[in-house]
């Protein structure tokens, strides 16, 4: 089987450690993956050469190893950001009973750029699972993200996690608080025409409102951002 990310935006595909699936894709240029880890389980020590991942917890709390070295292991917990440059070896370990949500960022979108260096489960050098170990994703079982039309907005749930995705020309409406946000397209440029910021970018909510004084929107961005659910009486969750 040629594994081509085609494929994967259509799988569920099942880790020794939990599952994970595509929840939105801009063409070959981003993904964004749910993840789900369970109690005391870990991802492999791996790297992606030619990618930038990034990471925002949604709920539990887990355990980073950042570098080769377990000395750099480090605890994070719901709304915090992680950010790996290309090569970067990393790994992380769900500490809490009900398990890790997260949702992993990578620009580009190339699922098998991938070099694992140690795993619990016997998958060392070996690459991205293939076909036998994923699943069909069929009609409504799994919810994906979808990119709103400039000016709107997109909302979905999960416990009392609140994701919001937006289309807009401008950052004004952003707010100083404690979410996390991430640039799904587009990006900030200077005067100059010079990057900023882009698609891929996994920062403080506050962070883009700074850099929107003092910089501006290229035409259009698209932002996913993460925070507290304000409405106690929303229940409805959009991942399995």
């Amino acid at each position: 089987m040629e594994n081509k990310n085609s494929f994967y935006s259509k799988r569920l595909v099942i880790k020794p450690w939990g599952y994970e699936y595509v929840i939105y894709n801009d063409s070959n240029k981003l993904a964004v993956t749910f993840l789900y880890i369970k109690y005391g389980r870990k991802t492999s020590l791996h790297s992606h050469p030619q990618k930038k991942t990034g990471f925002i917890i949604l709920e539990g709390k887990a355990s980073v190893q950042i570098g080769i070295y377990k000395k750099n292991t480090k605890l994070f917990s719901s709304l915090s950001r992680l950010v790996f440059r290309p090569g970067l070896f990393h790994s992380l370990k769900a500490t809490t009973k009900k398990g890790l949500y997260a949702l992993e960022f990578e620009a580009p979108y190339k699922k098998n750029d991938l070099l694992r260096l140690k795993d619990n489960y016997g998958r060392q050098k070996k690459k991205y699972e293939g076909k036998k170990y994923t699943k069909k994703i069929f009609g409504t079982d799994l919810i994906r993200f979808k990119k709103p039309q400039i000016g709107k907005k997109n909302f979905y749930h999960f416990n009392n996690i609140e994701v919001l995705i937006e289309t807009c020309k401008n950052l004004k409406g952003l707010k100083y608080d404690n979410s996390s946000s991430a640039i799904l397209s587009g990006k900030i440029i200077d005067n100059k025409g010079q990057e900023v910021i882009k698609a891929g970018e996994v920062v403080k909510t506050s962070t883009l409102k700074i850099l929107s004084k003092q910089f501006e929107v290229f035409k259009n961005i698209t932002i996913l951002k993460v925070s507290k659910k304000k409405n106690k009486n929303i229940t409805k969750n959009i991942f399995i």
